[in-house]
């Protein structure tokens, strides 16, 4: 999710760590079974839909809402292997802050996270649940913006 959206905000993911599982790596992103605990799962999304929708006081005010719906590739940026959709609202445009709730679509199911974004520093939100082989998934999600905000690399740390 491309938060150089207001002021420059961005969102998505990279390179497959993947420890018991789940196999993110290559071109797939999709699990073998059922994640164990202490799985990670690396996806990179490409911010190319980001469109923040004025609430009545102009671009980048309190309020405002940012939406997506973007194309996630495997951790090597090569292949994609599934979408993000989802929607995050400005809390703090001096501090750069949004607070958002997106969905993750893969192959094996949907992993959903709600949290902060800064427009400066990566973040880290909560993972609140899934689908298909994620359907117990729990933990945090790492996001680091790449290449100034144009992509994001989702490290989902699921426990």
């Amino acid at each position: 999710m491309q938060l150089t959206k207001p002021a420059g905000a961005a969102m998505a993911a990279a390179a497959a760590l993947t420890t018991g599982a789940i196999l993110a790596t290559g071109s797939s992103a999709a699990p073998t079974h059922a994640h164990n605990a202490a799985t990670t799962v690396h996806v990179v999304e490409h911010a190319i839909t980001d469109t923040e929708i004025p609430t009545g006081g102009g671009k980048d005010v309190k309020g405002n809402i940012l939406t997506f719906n973007n194309p996630v590739f495997d951790a090597a940026d090569k292949e994609q292997v599934g979408h993000d959709e989802g929607f995050c609202t400005r809390i703090a445009p001096k501090q750069g802050i949004w607070e958002c709730l997106w969905t993750t679509f893969l192959k094996a199911g949907q992993i959903t996270v709600q949290g902060p974004y800064y427009d400066t520093r990566n973040s880290v939100l909560s993972i609140t649940g899934g689908t298909g082989a994620y359907r117990t998934a729990r933990g945090e999600m790492v996001l680091k913006s790449r290449d100034g905000g144009k992509e994001y690399d989702f490290i989902f740390k699921l426990t």
